[in-house]
């Protein structure tokens, strides 16, 4: 009985011949009775009716070959080994250099054999489609269906996002910086040699030890970075956000144990958390119901739109407060007045308020005579009035914002304050301006 022998073609990657210590090469014989470890033999040892221990001649065998076809009649099981090992060793498309490595096959041959069984055999793509499926169905109980570490953004090098993610080069899976970044200086000079004293020996074998302990602990923190997707830390605090506040704490609280737990585990915990605090918020308003005397959910509904009325009126209350200590100066008035309309509209307020402290504010900034003033428009020069900005620094801050904002598709405040090393309060001021222009978008 013919059986598939080894899949390599090398003779040195087979155990040798029990009875002549040769190299096997196909056809050979194995015993079907002897082994562990296989009992295999040469065809002259077999010839011979070599016998060796508990194998005997009359034991019955299996002839190992190759030379069979499996997927074409053209193409021999050993063959299409080599076809695989072949475009493994020179890389999908170099069909030149596949046939040069197989030296029995064309260059057309090749291609055509392998595209029609290897890539477009229905047959495969189904198998790989239920294996997809399988470990899809392995996947769908986790806490949260998704792997953040798996497709990294790239971005290019020395970008904020590249700082965002500590230098992480997806395309390496290492950091520019590793931790511990200087372990390897200390075995630098380590060379052994022969004449080496038992204690000097010792000792270089002892600092070998502590390196290859310091890398032991540089991958277990890159294995933890990777699985619980802190590479990605925009995707993590995206996914961070949808927790209630309270639940955001908690998870800023544990964050040091998910080294403790796998990634699945810790988000099962943090999410049975947010599931107590869901249960928690829930019985609470049902006792506040209870509290009121609200048996049914209709009196629910009544009563919780009555209560949004009341909080409504309390606010106005706490506006109309507001007015009355503004009332006397006109000025105020009026720039609280504006305030007010930016928070209707939607917009951050850039109009500040004076306080009562009696504290005065800087007069606008003169921008007569001063270069880059016929480059602004008149919104551009009162904002450079207001926050007291000359327009040359007030362009360079601009274009800064705009390219990072075109690189990543968006800008938040907290980027804009890492590019621009000035005054908070103007860095808002600046970046409330650019979007509310349109300059910018909001990530």
């Amino acid at each position: 009985m013919e059986r598939l022998a080894s899949f390599s073609n090398d003779p040195f990657d087979k155990p040798p011949c029990r009875g002549c210590s040769s190299y096997l090469t196909e056809p050979y014989v194995k015993c079907a009775e002897c082994g562990p470890p296989p009992f295999l033999l040469c065809l002259q040892c077999f010839t011979r009716g070599f016998e060796y221990k508990k194998h005997q001649s009359d034991h019955t065998y299996e002839i190992m070959t190759s030379d069979f076809p499996v997927l074409d009649p053209n193409w021999t099981a050993q063959e299409e080994m080599a076809l695989l090992e072949a475009v493994m060793d020179c890389g999908f498309g170099n069909w030149q250099d596949v046939a040069n490595q197989m030296c029995t096959k064309s260059k057309e041959e090749c291609e055509k054999h392998y595209m029609k069984h290897f890539i477009n055999n229905p047959l495969f793509a189904s198998t790989l489609l239920n294996l997809k499926q399988v470990e899809e169905a392995q996947h769908s109980e986790t806490a949260i269906p998704f792997h953040p570490a798996d497709d990294p953004p790239r971005p290019t090098f020395d970008s904020l996002l590249s700082r965002d993610m500590a230098g992480y080069m997806p395309a390496r899976a290492d950091f520019v910086e590793e931790f511990d970044n200087y372990a390897e200086w200390d075995l630098r000079d380590i060379d052994f040699v022969e004449d080496d004293s038992d204690i000097l020996h010792a000792l270089k074998i002892a600092v070998v030890d502590i390196y290859h302990s310091r890398l032991k602990e540089r991958q277990r923190r890159k294995k933890i970075i990777r699985d619980h997707g802190l590479i990605n830390l925009r995707k993590f605090q995206i996914l961070e956000r949808r927790y209630p506040k309270e639940v955001q704490d908690l998870y800023e609280t544990m964050r040091r144990f998910a080294r403790i737990l796998g990634p699945v585990e810790h988000d099962k915990f943090i999410e049975s958390h947010a599931l107590e605090f869901e249960l928690r918020r829930e019985i609470k308003r049902l006792q506040e119901y209870r509290a009121a005397g609200i048996t049914n959910f209709c009196s629910a509904r009544t009563y919780d739109h009555l209560k949004k009325t009341r909080d409504e009126e309390r606010l106005k209350r706490t506006m109309l407060s507001e007015v009355l200590q503004y009332i006397q100066d006109s000025s105020a008035c009026q720039q609280w007045l504006s305030r007010q309309a930016d928070i209707d509209s939607g917009l951050t307020p850039t109009v500040p308020v004076p306080s009562n402290s009696g504290r005065r504010s800087a007069p606008p900034l003169n921008l007569t005579g001063l270069p880059g003033t016929e480059k602004l428009n008149e919104k551009e020069k009162e904002l450079c009035q207001m926050v007291r900005l000359v327009p040359g620094a007030y362009l360079e801050y601009k274009a800064a914002l705009v390219n990072e904002c075109n690189k990543q598709g968006g800008l938040r405040l907290a980027q804009a304050r890492a590019l621009i090393k000035i005054d908070v309060n103007k860095t808002r001021k600046i970046y409330d301006f650019l979007i509310r222009e349109g300059y910018i978008t909001k990530a």
